[in-house]
Parts: structure tokens; sequence; C-alpha cells
């Protein structure tokens, strides 16, 4: 189960209680924000997108942004694409709505969009449609082992 490998990669850093589980769905943004009652900025997204060799890439944003397409391709020197839907569970190992960026199949490649700066708290998805987990920055960049911050929000 996505949830238990997540719990397991987060006692790792010591973090497994960062957890939250819900009855309710909190596989939007939306549900997310309504569920915990703040902002959709407060919100984090993990977009699945592949490379230019079809490797996986994780780009992880604010819930209330959206990746600009020229902004991707000038910085990753390649057009944007996503992974169809059945492709994020094999390559990445969640299902959408639960996909975070931590305790993911290797070789993912995760990057962290300068957005996220100054938002405090954050809050990821957990491996599951109704879990949350709730983190600074500075700990949401080493459980990510993230490549880089990049510019690609619209």
């Amino acid at each position: 189960m996505s949830l238990e490998r997540v719990r397991e990669y987060l006692k790792k850093f010591k973090l497994e209680d960062r957890i939250m589980i819900f009855k309710e769905s909190t596989a939007t943004s939306e549900e997310a924000a309504k569920t915990l009652g703040c902002s959709s900025k407060e919100i984090v997204k993990t977009i699945s997108l592949k490379d230019k060799n079809g490797q996986p890439i994780l780009i992880v944003l604010p819930a209330d942004r959206m990746i600009d397409k020229k902004k991707y391709k000038a910085q990753f020197g390649f057009p944007m694409k996503m992974l169809k839907h059945e492709e994020v569970e094999e390559l990445v190992g969640f299902r959408i709505g639960g996909v975070c960026p931590y305790a993911y199949k290797e070789p993912c490649k995760v990057y962290l969009d300068e957005s996220l700066k100054g938002i405090d708290p954050i809050y990821t998805a957990c491996g599951s449609s109704n879990s949350l987990g709730k983190f600074h920055l500075d700990e949401l960049e080493k459980i990510s082992a993230y490549q880089a911050y990049v510019n690609v929000a619209g």
C-alpha cells in the first residue's frame, strides 16, 4: 500500500507523525483545502511528467498555480509532456490523487518551483486519496531529494 510505503519512508526522517488521514477525500487540492480549512496555496500538487527520454519528472508547486508550458520548455529544453494516468502508478508508484514528491519509485527526479518559497506550512499528498502530510519547506527539500528549484509556475 502506498500510504504504508510513505510512512516507512518518512520514519527515516522522523517525520512519520506528520501524516494526517481523513474520512473525506483529499484527492484534489480543493478537497484538501476544504478538509483542512486553509487556502489552496498551502496545498502543493505534484505534477507527473516525462523527460525527453521518457523518465518521470515530478514538479512540485502550489495548487493554485499551473505550469507555464513556455517556462517549462525554457527551463528544461524540451516540451512538457504529462504522464498518462496508467503510467503515473507504474512509473511513480502512486495513483492520481495521492502522488507525493517523496517515497516515489526510482528514477524519478523532483523539481521544486520557486513559488513554494515563503509558504509555511506546506501540505502534500501522502500516497492515498485521503491523506496529507504537513511540512516546512526545508523538510520537503530533504524528503523529496529534489534536483533543483525551477521557475515554471504561471
